[in-house]
């Protein structure tokens, strides 16, 4: 006779099976043929990476006996005039680095006050793979880095960061100190007072924004999926009972591929 107890483990684990496997739709023949070139692409990438940081560790050493080289042809006077111009030099570059800082956390906490917010979306962790989740934190890593650098940066919301998305961004270098707002909430309950002002972003909307609205909230879904999930952020829109709308890049900007708006 079958143990009850074994019968019910059995029957959970098949039940739990099914969930995930039904989760998480099968790739396509096109969609494995890009996954395959996407990490392709990946693998050189952290090839021509590693060549460059050698590339600079060689000509580190070279500048550095060059440099040894020069003072030793020197009497002593010039060896100290030559050393206190390049410190004076480094003392300088230094001093317009603090100031580039000081200005760009101006930039954006005037931002978070006034300026256009943008949501990035991160309530889609459950259906990426940890590749996607790890290309998805180099591309906010970007974005943050591109919109500090802005001369009119937006002020950026995280939502629904949380698990293994929240722990890449955590590794990130410095990121507990980005000017923004991170929530562990999804966006809905985040920003639920202003609910009639959220737009998302997305590429099945029908409706073009030709100009920003400070008044605006607009939403960027953070999901690479290399194209699994097909109208996954309009139909949350539309749960949520949000406009949705998209930007002209077809009207600006030729692509091959298709014209779905990335978070970098």
């Amino acid at each position: 006779m079958a143990d009850p107890d074994e019968e019910s483990r059995t029957a959970a684990s098949t039940d739990g099976s099914d969930t995930v496997q039904n989760s998480t739709p099968a790739l396509t023949k096109t969609a494995q043929k890009k996954l395959l070139k996407q990490e392709r692409l990946a693998a050189r990438k952290a090839e021509k990476k590693a060549a460059e940081k050698q590339r600079k560790a060689e000509h580190k050493e070279q500048s550095r006996r060059e440099w040894d080289e020069k003072l030793e042809a020197l009497s002593p006077e010039e060896k100290a005039k030559l050393i206190e111009s390049k410190n004076e030099a480094r003392r300088e570059r230094i001093k317009r680095e603090k100031e580039e800082h000081r200005m760009k956390i101006e930039r954006l906490k005037k931002a978070a006050e006034v300026g256009q917010k943008v949501v990035l979306d991160l309530d889609f962790g459950h259906l990426m793979t940890a590749s996607e989740i790890q290309s998805l934190s180099q591309q906010i890593m970007y974005c943050y880095a591109a919109n500090s650098r802005s001369a009119n940066p937006t002020h950026l919301w995280l939502t629904g960061c949380t698990g293994e998305m929240e722990a890449r961004l955590q590794n990130v270098p410095g990121f507990n100190n980005w000017i923004i707002e991170k929530e562990n909430r999804p966006y809905i309950e985040a920003l639920k007072d202003h609910k009639e002002n959220l737009i998302y972003l997305t590429a099945d909307a029908e409706d073009v924004i030709e100009e920003l609205d400070l008044k605006s909230i607009y939403i960027i879904g953070g999901l690479v999926d290399r194209n699994r999930y097909k109208r996954i952020t309009m139909d949350k829109a539309n749960e949520h009972g949000i406009k949705a709308a998209k930007l002209p890049i077809g009207k600006y900007l030729k692509m091959s591929s298709s014209q779905v708006l990335t978070v970098n």
